[in-house]
């Protein structure tokens, strides 16, 4: 057994640069495993922590925001800017899709979004590439951004 660092080290390099999300209860475990396995997004998914398991939407708000990870959901309360102030988050991403392959047809389309971003800014107080912002993705969705279009 060697040092943390050594330990560790070869897992934090193989999820350096990857999107860092939290994903609430109503997501699919089989999403999760495609957003892990194909993806290789760093994936917080509360289903696997007992105490996470019922909490409520503004816990699930507040802790993605402390751990630095964008909120992943298909509970549209999250588009609430009242009860969630996108300026209090790490971002929400809110999927919506008719069956399993329009899903991972999204998280594909949102993959090319997330590593043609540009990373936050040093000192910006952002701790994730869509921090302070929502999007509600659907299946037309084509996973650039238009001209004029805005992420809120």
């Amino acid at each position: 057994m060697g040092t943390l660092a050594s330990e560790l080290g070869p897992h934090a390099g193989r999820i350096a640069g990857q999107p860092r999300l939290y994903v609430d209860a109503n997501v699919p475990a089989g999403l999760v495993e495609f957003m892990r396995a194909r993806l290789r997004w760093d994936v917080f998914f509360v289903l696997e922590h007992e105490d996470l398991r019922r909490a409520r939407d503004g816990e699930h708000y507040r802790l993605a925001r402390q751990l630095g990870r964008t909120l992943i959901t298909l509970d549209r309360d999250y588009l609430d800017d009242e009860r969630f102030p996108p300026a209090e988050s790490g971002g929400v991403i809110v999927l919506a899709a008719p069956t399993e392959q329009g899903f991972l047809g999204l998280l594909t389309r949102l993959d090319g979004l997330f590593r043609g971003a540009v990373p936050p800014r040093e000192g910006s107080g952002e701790e994730t590439v869509l921090g302070g912002r929502k999007l509600h993705l659907h299946v037309d969705w084509t996973g650039r951004q238009e001209e004029g279009e805005t992420y809120r």
